[in-house]
């Protein structure tokens, strides 16, 4: 049975392939805060411009690919069960050829209903205002914005604690419920971090390694220390 690889990404791994993030230096979106586009509240009080925000990003994922941090984790997949928890909503990842990737964000190809947060269509162009469902409901972003809860939280919570081996890539985990997945581990679970600027991770008991490289950097070796461990 193969070992079990849970890999943790966040926008640094897509960065690399172009897609801007919240994260940008001044934290704007054409001078707007970014609770005014990607919250309830935004949402409700402009509309059509929190629309127009996701159409910006649905348009750029048509022009990106994936980079050499995805296709690698891919190529993991032959000697591990590799699992992936992304906080991004891009799907680089299963562009790439991940089999088994979940989003603790949401994913910007999909859009939901207003109404029923289970009634989820899959949505690669523009989406308008008066757009609906079925029953004549708004649709919206199939994004979790802030201030909603992560349905996906506890799947992955469930995930990690399986883990033999954790990898954390481009992302800080300082913002929750995601750096929480963390202390899901079990104990000696070795945990790789990739980051070329690594933050501090608090209260982690288990073997840390930190790698400081980008993504397309850090996983080739991310990979070669874990067929190191198989023997290989």
């Amino acid at each position: 049975m193969k070992k079990k690889l849970v890999v943790l990404t966040g926008a640094g791994i897509s960065a690399e392939s172009g897609i801007k993030t919240f994260r940008d230096a001044d934290g704007l979106w054409e001078g707007h805060d970014v609770m005014e586009v990607a919250s309830p509240e935004g949402f409700r009080k402009n509309p059509k411009l929190v629309l127009e925000f996701y159409n910006q990003r649905r348009r750029q994922l048509h022009t990106v690919k994936p980079n050499l941090g995805h296709e690698t984790l891919v190529a993991l997949e032959r000697d591990f069960d590799v699992h992936i928890i992304t906080q991004n909503v891009d799907n680089l990842h299963e562009q790439a050829g991940s089999t088994k990737v979940l989003h603790l964000h949401g994913e910007l190809f999909k859009v939901r209903s207003t109404k029923n947060e289970n009634h989820i269509l899959d949505w690669k162009t523009d989406l308008n205002w008066g757009d609906c469902d079925a029953n004549g409901n708004q649709l919206r972003p199939h994004i979790v914005w802030f201030g909603e809860a992560v349905p996906a939280i506890e799947e992955a919570a469930a995930i990690t604690q399986q883990a033999d081996y954790l990898a954390i890539i481009g992302t800080s985990m300082q913002v929750y419920p995601a750096a929480g997945l963390l202390h899901y581990t079990k104990p000696n679970v070795p945990v790789y971090y990739i980051d070329p600027k690594p933050a501090t991770i608090y209260d982690l008991v288990n073997p840390l390694e930190i790698i400081t490289k980008t993504a397309t950097e850090g996983v080739p070796v991310l990979k070669e220390k874990l067929l190191e461990k198989l023997n290989f």
